[in-house]
């Protein structure tokens, strides 16, 4: 019995990858209503773009004082921890006193309106986006980007990239317009009054935005769940995204996971023995994951009870999501009783985040995300088992919480050009390290526009 056992898991592991490579058929687009209405009440869409600028009001600011100062004491950590726990109370204490006493609002609120700000009704929902349209010297042509925040960030973690990203250069024949839009429920973007918002329905949604800019191709970029909507878009909408850039590559298919058991057991037949740390052995991947990932079944399943403990104190929301900074950033991080926080961020800018999210009363708007995209209704849609034409590049690093070898990412995306698996570096990447996360985007768009040029193909943006 038991060499019959042995006989059949090497047949499986011999024709299995076969079939799965060669065989399988891949699903079928799914159909999608462009029009589908989120708003509350009768179908009403206002198509003008008005401008938009932030504002902390006065009373506003006065109750989140009021919370913060009335805040009753936290509970001590354990001895000899860390944020192994969550984030140590100790710590928060001084983050809450900053937010309380140093934190200056007005300030803040000049930096955050910077750049053009504006609101555009789309099915329903008044969408808000950043608008960054540079001067383009001459010779150069203006190409669009949509760039998407993911959770628990915000349009914020573009600010610091912006200039470079507009950034005329010698070496390169465009320069960037950049539309960045606060997802649905997050931020100034109006939350759905009904089920279903997803990352598809999500998907249509920004498409829209950038049809109603006037936008008919451009290029898409998304790390966290602006990763998982773009790559949607790509999907989707083929014929108007022109090229993709992800700093998170997400994919979960029967496929990929059967390639990445049986790396297991020997990685050199999935991963580069350079990268193989980032996804072996799976032991430790998946000890991390039942550690650091139970918010994830929370809001996937009750985003509405946690919700409420959020919107009521800022203390709270501040613990919740300045933990995922610290822990995104570099899982060791869990070991250093400042949370490492301050390695690569400031307190305003992590602040300034926190205030998309209160100022708004958006928490728990935003995590229901999670639970529209882990429906069953939603995992039968297949997006990542479709093939996509569309080039695209990814850069991957050091910290992230998967990595996925470029072979695998072919599988979705044929034409993957280039991967950049970073040395260093986290998930909240675009504030991180700016500077980065732009050149690799740059070079991305340039690498796209030669492989369209070496094809003779025209994009006619």
């Amino acid at each position: 019995m038991l060499k019959e056992l042995v006989l059949l898991m090497l047949v499986a592991i011999t024709f299995l990858p076969v079939y799965l490579l060669y065989f399988k058929s891949p699903p079928p687009l799914p159909e999608v209503d462009l029009n589908e209405w989120w708003g509350p009440g009768e179908r009403k869409e206002d198509t003008a773009i008005k401008p938009f600028k932030i504002k902390f009001t006065e009373p506003v600011i006065k109750d989140l004082k009021h919370r913060l100062k009335s805040r009753g004491p936290f509970h001590p950590p354990l001895e000899g921890i860390a944020f192994e726990y969550g984030f140590n109370t100790d710590t928060l204490d001084s983050w809450a006193t900053y937010w309380l006493e140093k934190y200056n609002f007005t300030e803040r609120e000049n930096f955050l309106n910077q750049y053009p700000q504006y609101k555009t009704n789309i099915q329903g929902l008044n969408i808000h986006f950043i608008r960054v349209t540079p001067k383009v010297p001459a010779g150069k042509q203006l190409v669009p980007m949509l760039l998407l925040h993911g959770w628990p960030g915000s349009v914020r973690e573009f600010y610091e990239a912006i200039p470079y990203l507009t950034a005329a250069s010698e070496d390169r024949d465009f320069v960037l317009e950049l539309i960045i839009p606060s997802l649905p429920g997050y931020g100034f973007s109006d939350p759905a009054a009904r089920p279903g918002m997803d990352t598809l329905a999500m998907a249509v949604i920004f498409r829209n935005l950038m049809q109603r800019l006037g936008f008919q191709k451009y290029y898409i970029q998304g790390g966290d769940w602006g990763s998982v909507i773009t790559s949607n878009m790509a999907t989707l909408f083929p014929k108007e995204v022109i090229g993709y850039h992800a700093n998170l590559v997400l994919l979960v298919s029967p496929t990929i996971t059967f390639f990445e058991l049986l790396g297991s057991i020997y990685p050199p037949l999935v991963v580069d023995s350079k990268q193989a740390n980032r996804m072996y052995p799976l032991s430790e991947k998946f000890s991390f994951i039942l550690e650091e990932m139970g918010y994830f079944h929370i809001q996937a399943t009750k985003p509405d009870t946690v919700g409420v403990a959020l919107l009521d104190s800022p203390s709270g929301l501040m613990a919740y999501i300045l933990e995922k900074f610290s822990t995104g950033t570099n899982r060791l991080f869990r070991s250093r009783l400042d949370g490492g926080l301050e390695y690569r961020f400031t307190k305003d800018q992590l602040i300034d985040n926190l205030m998309m999210y209160w100022t708004t009363r958006s928490m728990t708007s935003a995590m229901r995300l999670y639970a529209e995209s882990s429906t069953k209704r939603h995992y039968a849609l297949k997006l990542h088992e479709i093939p996509t034409q569309v080039p695209m590049c990814t850069i991957q690093t050091k910290n992230e919480i998967v990595y996925l070898p470029p072979w695998l990412i072919k599988l979705k995306y044929p034409n993957h050009l280039r991967d950049n698996p970073l040395d260093e570096g986290g998930h909240f990447l675009a504030l991180e390290l700016p500077q980065v996360f732009s050149e690799d985007i740059l070079d991305a768009v340039k690498t796209i526009r030669q492989w369209y040029k070496n094809k003779n193909v025209k994009t006619d943006l």
